[in-house]
């Protein structure tokens, strides 16, 4: 979960929202929360490699985990996409930054291919340095006093109807709103913020390999979904105290900016770096978990069985790995981070809908929160999904379109082959 997101998702939340994107960090947060819950109980009963795209399977039928398991697929490519980009952002000048996020894809794919997946000594190797550099950040926040505006932003946000309507005390670079303003608004930054949060699903799918998942995983969950909100907590309103909305929504490397803007620039380069690792190690566990899901979707029927092909000597999904691959390759070339970010809650918030609607379709023994959990998950998710930026939605749309037509034109490809 401490990957690229929250480097880059304040960003084109501030540019939406204003000052209101703290309030959408809580919208967030309330509705990562609900999806957590029911992942955590759901990987609990089925403690199998998949995730939702299982649970869908088993709780709502093969439509539904097709769904699931699609929704993923498109959603997780555009992180991917996101990921290289923030690591080109954070890593080169502007100008280098697309043939660097293209390089490091096609490096990282290479990389999968030969069975070189991240570990769990990795992953600590990579979050440990991450996490101290963002507590840096906080703590150039807390000691530069950009912390003690932070309330006077929100106070001039709310009597503002949303908008800027700003006193003199507050800071200049803040005084031009770049933010909607009102509630579309929030729940909008809340979508976008959305994928700072994706990531504990990652648990429930690797529960094959997992000691007593009933007991672990649910508690894997928690424990980082908590630690997680503390933290995005204080970088937003570190973020937001030092740079304003508007400032914030002009940057392309908000982190950065923050450190030099609090009189900490000799932090700026080991927050790129920290950048330039979270993104890497996110990217790198995205694609091995992509290409698997397609693997699995393809040996059930619901992907072209060419996709479930596995290297002779590597025993990788080469081809499903190499598709994901150069589809991320035509993102970076065609799309911006915002839009990518945008595309990506959209498949990560149809996902996790799908889950909640499964988690209420457990039986009791094996229910740990309240029903109302559940509900309360998938209509945010529902809510979150509609009011994301346009574009995300109309392209999300037509892709899960596109995903369902092929599905049923194979199937009765097969039917009729069959008679």
């Amino acid at each position: 979960m401490i990957g690229a997101g929250v480097f880059a998702a304040f960003q084109p939340a501030a540019h939406i929202a204003g000052a209101g994107l703290l309030v959408g960090l809580v919208v967030a947060a309330i509705v990562a929360f609900c999806n957590a819950s029911s992942s955590a109980q759901l990987a609990a009963q089925y403690p199998s490699a998949g995730g939702t795209y299982v649970y869908g399977r088993e709780k709502l039928g093969p439509r539904w985990g097709f769904a699931a398991g699609w929704s993923f697929l498109i959603g997780k490519t555009a992180s991917s996409a996101a990921m290289a980009m923030v690591f080109a952002a954070y890593a080169v000048p502007s100008q280098w930054a697309r043939p660097v996020a293209i390089a490091v894809v096609v490096v990282l794919v290479t990389v999968n291919l030969f069975g070189i997946t991240r570990t769990a000594l990795l992953t600590k190797v990579i979050v440990i340095p991450v996490l101290a550099l963002l507590v840096v950040v906080v703590a150039s926040g807390l000691l530069n006093g950009s912390w003690a505006v932070v309330p006077e932003y929100l106070r001039s946000w709310f009597s503002g109807g949303g908008e800027w309507r700003l006193s003199g005390t507050v800071p200049a670079q803040a005084e031009a709103g770049s933010g909607l303003g009102g509630p579309l608004a929030v729940l909008q930054s809340a979508g976008l913020l959305f994928f700072a949060f994706a990531g504990y699903a990652r648990i429930a799918t690797l529960g094959e390999e997992v000691r007593d998942p009933a007991k672990n995983i649910p508690r894997a969950i928690g424990i980082a979904f908590a630690v997680v909100v503390v933290i995005y907590a204080a970088i937003g309103v570190t973020a937001l105290g030092a740079l304003g909305a508007s400032g914030l929504a002009a940057t392309d490397n908000p982190l950065v900016d923050v450190v030099t803007t609090n009189g900490w620039a000799w932090a700026a380069p080991l927050v790129r770096i920290g950048a330039a690792l979270a993104s890497l190690g996110a990217m790198l566990a995205l694609i091995a978990g992509i290409g698997r899901t397609a693997f699995a979707m393809a040996r059930e029927g619901d992907l072209p069985r060419w996709f479930s092909a596995v290297h002779p000597r590597y025993n990788t999904p080469y081809r499903a790995e190499l598709v994901v691959g150069a589809v991320v390759v035509v993102l970076v070339l065609v799309a911006d981070l915002r839009g990518v970010i945008g595309f990506s809650s959209f498949g990560v918030l149809l996902y996790y809908f799908v889950a909640n609607l499964a988690a209420l379709r457990q039986a009791r023994a094996y229910r740990r929160y309240p029903r109302a959990v559940s509900v309360l998950g998938a209509l945010g998710c529902a809510v979150l999904v509609v009011t994301l930026p346009l574009p995300a939605v109309v392209t999300g749309v037509l892709v899960v379109v596109a995903g369902f037509v092929l599905r049923e034109v194979r199937s009765r490809g097969a039917r009729l082959g069959a008679e």
